[in-house]
């Protein structure tokens, strides 16, 4: 499982998904101007990595229940 390309792309995608999770619950704790100009725009960015994450994941199911 570990060596399976398809494997390791997903697990890096979910680490990404967790790291802007992550700064942009930092920029919502720290407040001020930095949060009120990008929220939505974290927010954004955490949506469309964590389709691509899900994606990645369900595929990888997929493929393997196949066989």
């Amino acid at each position: 499982m570990l060596t399976d390309p398809l494997f390791i792309t997903a697990a890096i995608a979910s680490l990404i998904v967790l790291a802007i999770l992550m700064f942009g619950i930092g920029s919502f704790a720290k407040g001020g101007e930095f949060n009120k100009r990008n929220a939505n725009k974290i927010m954004r960015w955490r949506l469309g990595a964590q389709f691509i994450a899900v994606v990645l994941i369900v595929t990888y199911a997929w493929l393997r229940s196949r066989g």
